[in-house]
C-alpha cells in the first residue's frame, strides 16, 4: 500500500487566465494613463509676477502619500482577476493494493553452460535475461536456486531486488559439483515455495541437459511440486545439433571443440503439463529473451489502483483581500485626502 500527497496550485486554463490578467491589468494601467493626461491637458494656468512663495511651500504629507489610494486600487482589481480565475489547492491520495506472486529461478550451472551457442554463452545469456525478467515483477517475490550435480539456495525468496539481482550476477559455472541434477533443482526450488504467502507459486526451472546425478529423482521432485500447488515453467536452452563449448587443454590453453546437444525436452514437457505450465525451446538469445516475456505475460500480479482528490477553494483569500483594499481606499479617499486631486 502507498500514499502519494500532491499539494499543488490549480487554476483552469492557466495560460488562457494569465493571458486575461495581463490584458485587463494593461487596460487599466492605459485607462489611469489616459485619464491623468486628460487632467493635466484640462488644467487651468495664471501668470504670477514671482514663483518665491510658491517655491517655499512644502508639500504636506498627504500629498507625498496620495498614491497609497491607486495602489489599493491595483490590488482590488488584481485580487478580484485572481479571484474570479478560483484558484484551488488539491490533496491527492492513490491507494495501490498489489496482490504478488511468488516466484522462484531455477537454474542450471553445469560446465555445459560455457556453450558458446548463445552468445556470449549460456550462462551469461540466461543470467542477463534473467535480469531484465527481475525488473518486470516490480511487486513479485523471487528468489534463486542453482543447481548442477547438487542444488543450493542462491538468493530466497525476497522483495529486495537489489540483493537478487547481486546474487544473481555472481553466478558462474563451477561453484558446485558438475552434473545435471534436475530433480535436484526442482525439489529445491519448490522447498523453497513451500512456505510462501503468495497465493500463485511460479517455478522456472532453466537447464541444458539430461538429468544424470542427484539424490532425487525428477518424477518424486514432481509430485512434490503438485503437492504444493507450484506451477513449473520449463526451459531447454541450446540450440539444435551441436555447439561450440570451450575446453581446457593439458597445456593450460582453451580450445573450442562441437559438442552433441543433449536435452531431455520430454521430461521437461512431463513436469510442465503435470503441474499447469509450459515447456519452451529457447536455441537463441532472442529465443529465450521471448520465453521470459511469454512467462511475464501468463503470470500477471493483480493491482487495484484507488485514487482520491479533494479540492479546497482558495478564492476566498484573495477576495477579502480585495474587500479590505477597497474598503480602505474609499475610507481614505472620503476621509484622508476627499480635498487632493490626482
Amino acid at each position: 500500500m502507498t500514499k502519494i500527497n500532491d499539494y499543488f496550485f490549480y487554476v483552469s486554463n492557466a495560460y488562457l487566465i494569465g493571458f486575461i490578467i495581463v490584458s485587463l491589468l494593461s487596460l487599466f494601467i492605459l485607462g489611469e494613463y489616459f485619464f491623468y493626461q486628460k487632467k493635466k491637458s484640462t488644467t487651468s494656468f495664471f501668470r504670477l509676477s514671482s514663483t518665491a512663495a510658491i517655491a517655499s511651500q512644502k508639500a504636506n504629507w498627504k500629498v507625498k502619500t496620495a498614491w497609497i489610494v491607486n495602489a489599493l486600487n491595483y490590488i482590488v482589481f488584481i485580487c478580484c482577476v485572481i479571484a474570479l480565475a478560483r484558484p484551488q489547492t488539491s490533496n491527492v491520495s492513490e491507494s495501490i493494493d498489489s496482490e504478488g506472486i511468488d516466484i522462484v529461478l531455477s537454474m542450471d550451472i553445469s560446465g555445459s553452460m560455457l556453450a558458446e551457442d548463445l552468445k556470449p554463452n549460456r550462462i551469461e545469456a540466461a543470467k542477463m535475461v534473467a535480469n531484465n525478467f527481475i525488473d518486470q515483477r516490480p511487486s513479485d517475490r523471487i528468489g534463486l536456486v542453482i543447481f548442477s550435480g547438487e542444488s543450493f539456495t542462491q538468493c530466497p525468496i525476497t522483495s529486495d531486488h537489489g540483493v537478487l539481482k547481486t546474487q544473481l550476477a555472481a553466478l558462474k559455472s563451477g561453484l558446485l559439483q558438475d552434473g545435471t541434477a534436475i530433480g535436484m533443482g526442482l525439489a529445491t526450488g519448490v522447498d523453497r515455495l513451500r512456505s510462501a504467502k503468495g497465493k500463485s507459486k511460479v517455478l522456472i526451472l532453466l537447464t541444458d541437459g539430461v538429468n544424470n546425478t542427484g539424490l532425487i529423482d525428477p518424477m518424486n521432485a514432481l509430485e512434490i511440486a503438485k503437492s504444493y500447488g507450484v506451477r513449473v515453467y520449463t526451459i531447454g536452452v541450446g540450440t539444435t545439433g551441436k555447439a561450440p563449448y570451450p575446453q581446457t587443454m593439458p597445456d593450460g590453453s582453451v580450445q573450442k571443440t562441437m559438442m552433441e546437444v543433449q536435452i531431455d525436452g520430454a521430461l521437461l514437457t512431463k513436469i510442465a503439463n503435470e503441474t499447469g505450465g509450459k515447456y519452451y525451446r529457447a536455441t537463441g538469445n532472442s529465443a529465450l529473451e521471448n520465453v521470459y516475456k511469454e512467462i511475464d505475460r501468463l503470470e500477471k500480479t493483480k493491482i487495484e489502483m484507488s485514487a482520491y482528490r479533494h479540492y479546497k477553494e482558495c478564492f476566498g483569500i484573495f477576495l477579502w483581500i480585495a474587500i479590505i483594499a477597497l474598503i480602505l481606499q474609499v475610507s481614505l479617499q472620503l476621509w484622508v485626502y476627499r480635498k487632493i486631486t490626482l
